[in-house]
């Protein structure tokens, strides 16, 4: 089968992976994509190896950065408007209607990709980015269209049953889009093994780190953090920016600056214990911290959720909280107790390799596919 893989990155990280690599914007297309696949940002290109593995072909389009998208475009020859914000309709050939988008490239050039790779499967992991009405307008040039989308709130009023099939490692997204009458399936997240080069020796410097995002749904977790920090100064915190919390928050304090893709693996690398915290959305575990952290073999600490069991056992493979107040007992006690952390960590790691890499997603993904196909 020949897969197209959607991905929509995030604005600050892309500003980053350019700011870091000066002069990429220049560079071939090819270039620009390995340098994001080397980033190991956000399941870089995980999925589209491990297909390649298994027999498939597999490409990744990175459909919101501009730099690399109107390079592919000129490199073959596609045609795009800088200024107009139209978006093109797909009938055999190019027909325009008008319709006002923000960027007026972006599906000119992903409607020539689309008929370049003439993918079967399109695997569309930008179900917040993508127009339903340039999905279904593409669906006569693939034979199945696939959503993937975890927990955070979609747009509201948008009609996604273009999609034949939407995945999903969030329980409740999962029924709600059955609901509305479209396939759904589970999935879990993953790790993805190739991060284990990120290692930065066994030694584990840092007591608790977290990384993650601050947003508008997070306010339990800014509460959890800002009681963190207050009774270990040592934490390190890594996140997009403080400048929204207040100005006696003691995050501040902790705060290390942003850290993207292999930053981030390393810093777990280096890390005794690693706080993984869900936000305010209920009641799932579900993000893709649990598997980046126990993949690289730091102690996991989690908000107790009612499914956790199925991913990990606590107490043996990662540890659980559910408040606050035991959450820095925990840390506490396992900063003390350096063998039985060491041990869970352990166990963490070792059940992450065997259960929880992008290889067996892969896998699975492909026989799901092959039931809907």
């Amino acid at each position: 089968m020949r897969f197209l893989i959607l991905t929509a990155d995030y604005s600050a990280f892309i500003r980053w992976l350019y700011t870091q690599h000066r002069g990429l914007a220049v560079r071939p297309y090819t270039e620009q994509l390995r340098m994001r696949s080397e980033s190991l940002f956000n399941d870089a290109c995980f999925f589209s190896n491990n297909l390649k593995k298994l027999g498939h072909e597999a490409y990744d389009i990175y459909v919101n950065n501009a730099d690399m998208q109107k390079t592919w475009a000129r490199e073959h020859g596609c045609r795009f408007r800088e200024d107009w914000g139209w978006e093109f309709r797909l009938r055999r050939g190019i027909v325009p209607w008008i319709s006002r988008v923000k960027e007026p490239w972006f599906y000119d050039i992903l409607a020539a990709q689309i008929r370049y790779y003439k993918p079967e499967v399109l695997f569309n992991q930008a179900m917040n980015t993508l127009s339903s009405r340039f999905l279904q307008e593409i669906k006569p040039y693939v034979k199945l269209l696939i959503g993937q989308h975890a927990a955070s709130p979609l747009p509201q009023g948008v009609d996604f049953r273009c999609h034949d099939l939407v995945l999903s490692s969030f329980p409740p997204t999962v029924e709600s889009f059955r609901a509305q009458g479209i396939p759904a399936e589970f999935q879990r997240l993953g790790f993805g093994p190739k991060c284990l080069s990120c290692m930065d020796g066994e030694e584990r410097p840092f007591d608790i780190t977290f990384i993650g995002n601050l947003f508008a749904i997070h306010s339990s977790r800014v509460a959890l953090l800002e009681a963190l920090c207050a009774r270990f100064p040592q934490a390190k915190v890594w996140t997009e920016a403080v400048d929204h919390l207040a100005p006696g928050s003691t995050i501040r304090n902790c705060y290390q600056g942003q850290a993207w893709g292999r930053e981030m693996y390393t810093i777990f690398s280096r890390s005794k214990i690693t706080l993984n915290h869900h936000g305010d959305i209920l009641p799932y575990a579900n993000n893709a911290r649990l598997y980046e952290a126990t993949g690289m073999g730091a102690l996991l600490m989690t908000d107790w959720k009612e499914n956790l069991h199925e991913m990990f056992t606590p107490g043996t493979e990662v540890v659980a909280y559910r408040s606050a107040d035991e959450c820095l007992e925990l840390i506490q006690y396992y900063l003390d107790h350096t063998h039985e952390r060491e041990a869970i960590a352990r166990a963490g790691q070792e059940h992450t390799l065997r259960a929880h890499t992008y290889y067996q997603r892969s896998q699975e993904l492909v026989e799901i596919v092959g039931r809907y196909l």
